[in-house]
């Protein structure tokens, strides 16, 4: 589990392809990773990845056809710029809200535009997640928590504070980049619920 706090900027230092899929090197600027243990998971970009291989500072993951195909993660090459996360332990405080990491589908940004010292910036989301977007829930953009300031059918808007967009990866998205999008837990588990009584 995460929190949607991102730590640090890290980048994809290398990419290999392996029998169909690919291996990948993700490394961080300082020793953010530093004492990371095999089979540790870290939020990269919102994708929640295993080290199989530890480096000095970082470590090499596994990535899925499914992943690949699910995420941004297929576009990543060496050089592309990440967030990072590492898992949340008992005495993390939960900043943010309670993320998996299992990528929910790919936005696209549309639109964005200064507000005083923050930026709004207005996402589409693919129309099978649009109906687990509400106003002043909780979103992951790229492994980022937000609040969703406003939603218009498969458009949701979000504000970004200085904080958020000299830190993170958002500080660079130009209009019709791609993230990864995970909608809040708790509407998806309610709509099971809601599913199973029929």
């Amino acid at each position: 589990m995460f929190t949607g706090i991102v730590e640090a900027q890290g980048r994809i230092d290398a990419v290999e392809e392996i029998g169909g899929d690919r291996r990948m090197t993700i490394v961080s600027a300082d020793d953010y990773l530093a004492g990371l243990q095999s089979g540790d998971s870290v939020a990269v970009s919102g994708v929640c990845l295993t080290a199989v291989q530890l480096l000095p500072r970082g470590f090499t993951a596994d990535l899925s056809v499914e992943t690949l195909q699910a995420t941004t993660a297929g576009g990543w090459q060496a050089g592309s710029v990440v967030n990072l996360e590492r898992a949340l332990t008992p005495a993390k405080p939960l900043g943010g809200h309670m993320m998996s990491g299992h990528v929910d589908g790919v936005g696209r940004l549309v639109e964005k535009h200064e507000d005083a010292r923050s930026w709004r910036l207005t996402f589409e989301a693919p129309q099978a997640l649009a109906r687990y977007i509400a106003r002043k829930g909780s979103i992951a953009i790229d492994g980022i928590s937000l609040t969703v300031n406003e939603v218009d059918k498969t458009h949701f808007g979000v504000n970004i504070i200085p904080q958020t967009w000299t830190h993170t990866t958002l500080g660079g998205l130009q209009v019709g980049g791609q993230v990864n999008l995970e909608v809040d837990l708790i509407a998806r588990y309610l709509e099971r619920l809601i599913q199973e009584r029929g």
